[in-house]
Formats: C-alpha cells, sequence, structure tokens
C-alpha cells in the first residue's frame, strides 16, 4: 500500500515548516508545493537563496517518492543536481516533481521550479534510496 503522510500537518516537517513550503498535491508518484517568498529566505543580493530553491526542490521530489513506497519505508537523497535559469525576490514559487523511475531501492526524480508568473527558475534531477525503516 503507498505510503500516506499528512505534510501540511504542522510539526511533520519542521524544516518545511521553517522556510514556509506548502503541499497543494501528492499523488501517483507526483507533488506540487508551493512557497511564498519572505525576506528572510532572500541572499544578500536581494534574491530568494538558491539553498532554499534546493531545499523545495529536494523536499518536494521526496514526497512524490513517498507516493510509490510501502508504509515501512523511508527514503533519503543519494545525489540531488540542480541547475538554477533564473531569480526571484518575490511572490510565490512553485515546485513540481515527478517520479520518472524506481527499481528496488533507487529511485530517479525530475523536479522543476516556477515562478508565479511561468518562468522557469531551476530545474533538478535526484537520486534517492528506499530502505525499511527501523522498528522502535
Amino acid at each position: 500500500m503507498p505510503k500516506e503522510l499528512p505534510l501540511n500537518v504542522n510539526g511533520v516537517n519542521p524544516f518545511g515548516d521553517l522556510i514556509g513550503l506548502k503541499f497543494i498535491e501528492v499523488k501517483d508518484g507526483f507533488s506540487l508545493c508551493t512557497l511564498t517568498i519572505d525576506r528572510k529566505l532572500l541572499n544578500p543580493h536581494g534574491v530568494l537563496h538558491g539553498g532554499v530553491i534546493y531545499s523545495l526542490a529536494d523536499t518536494n521530489m521526496g514526497a512524490a517518492l513517498y507516493t510509490a513506497m510501502e508504509d515501512d519505508e523511508l527514503c533519503a537523497s543519494i545525489e540531488v543536481k540542480i541547475n538554477y535559469f533564473s531569480s526571484v525576490s518575490s511572490g510565490r514559487i512553485i515546485c513540481k516533481s515527478k517520479l520518472v523511475h524506481k527499481q528496488g531501492k533507487i529511485a530517479f526524480l525530475e523536479s522543476e521550479v516556477y515562478s508565479e508568473d511561468g518562468r522557469l527558475i531551476a530545474k533538478a534531477t535526484g537520486t534517492f534510496y528506499v530502505f525499511k525503516a527501523k522498528k522502535s
């Protein structure tokens, strides 16, 4: 049975809560989330910090993968590559992530980050490791 996780519940995803990440849709190897840009997320040049964009893509790819995992499984990023195409300093960004391939314990995902007006901000790919959760 695919894993379900209430990602928008405060405290389930503490880092996501910290940066203001909101999940809109998570199903069938796909995840869409948004982030409203806050001044505290800007770099010294007044644009959204690349680390925030990276974190958004990484977290959203993990959410997309969760829909293809069993209840007793967890995942972790092995490698994430990101290319930045444009900067953004206000408004909201939208991240769309999809599962491209999963076989055994390895999964490959893609993510695209857009500005509210549809401008491509970044593209990321990620390789993730799927493993059984340790029983407590």
